[in-house]
Parts: C-alpha cells; structure tokens; sequence
C-alpha cells in the first residue's frame, strides 16, 4: 500500500472486533514507530504504556471521552488494545507537536496490519494516572484505542458551506466530509509546471 492509499484508509475507528487481540509484539512494533518518528529538537520526551490485557482495557476504556457520535459503539466494540503516550517532564514541559506526529507514525503503522483506531485526547487524566500507577513526573497525552476496526470507513468530499460532522448510512457506513482541496488553499505563490 504507498502513502496516498495509507492515508486515506487510516481514518478514525470507533467501533472494533473486540475479542481480537492485539498481540503485545505488535504494540511494542507500533510503539516503535512512534520512537522512530520526528521529536522537536530530538529531546525524545514521550513515553509509553502499552496494554491488551482485557480486565484493565475495560477500566481504560471508562477514562476516555469519544466525543460525537456517542451512540455508535456497541457493548462487544471496545477497543482490543491501548497505548497511552506519556510526556517525561524530567527530559521536557514543552512536547510541541511530538505526540501527534508519534500517534500519526502508530496509527499508520497500525493500519498497514490490518488494525485502526482513534486518537483520544478528551480523558479523565487524573483517574487515568491513579488506574494505570503513572508517576507524577509524566504527563498524559494522548491515549490510541486499537483493534481490528467492525466498520467501514469513507471520506465524501463536501464544499467549503457543508457541515464536516459525520454521519453514517442505514447499512452503518461511517461517512467522513472532507473539504475540498481548493478551498483549503489560502495562497500559492508558484513557478510554472
């Protein structure tokens, strides 16, 4: 699969084959990826948990806000895996925007296995550092929830007017509107191809 494809089909996955585990050599891939990725002056301030243990996926998964549509995810949908990205305050306070090049490096890489999943930063951090015994020197970032994804996901494009909130169809495609590349543009100041 080349980049183009990569991106395109690594969309925002909600809903997940459940009992499908993520086996912890490909946490430990996936969090590979992340280490490989871009730092901000390469001070390499993240850090990371993993998890795919189910008692404690569960616990997790009661720490994290899904934002909108809230009523897609199904009883036996919940993510099968977790990484938790941790910023090292002895190494750095300032992350910039490592942790969201790190997540992107994961999730794409989750999504060349066959897996998906969603970026999650609305959360319950304090309950999230006490679940997980997190020490005080680390900050939460981000938490990636992954699995195999239950759904399939397509991008429509919409003009600069229409509305970008998702929707799915009556068969539970999940649509997500994309605004056109020319409206995105501001300015370009080109030579001539």
């Amino acid at each position: 699969m080349n980049i183009d494809e990569l991106i395109k089909e690594n969309r925002t996955f909600r809903r997940f084959y459940q009992d499908e585990t993520v086996s912890v050599s490909t946490l430990k891939d996936l969090v590979n990826l992340g280490r490989l990725s871009a730092s901000s002056g390469n001070l390499q301030p993240l850090k990371y948990i993993i998890c795919n243990e189910k008692k404690l996926n569960e616990e997790i998964f009661q720490c994290l806000g899904w934002g909108y549509p809230r009523d897609w995810m199904g009883e036996r949908e919940k993510p099968s895996a977790y990484i938790v990205i941790l910023g090292d305050t002895k190494i750095s306070r300032h992350y910039s925007c490592d942790h969201g090049i790190a997540a992107q490096s994961i999730l794409l890489g989750a999504k060349e296995r066959g897996l998906g999943g969603c970026m999650v930063g609305a959360l319950k951090r304090d309950d999230l550092s006490v679940l997980l015994s997190i020490p005080p020197e680390f900050v939460i970032l981000l938490v990636l929830a992954l699995g195999k994804p239950k759904h399939k996901v397509v991008i429509t494009e919409i003009s600069a007017d229409e509305k970008v909130k998702y929707w799915k169809d009556e068969d539970g495609v999940h649509y997500v509107p994309k605004r056109k590349l020319e409206d995105i543009i501001v300015s370009a100041f080109l030579d001539s191809d």
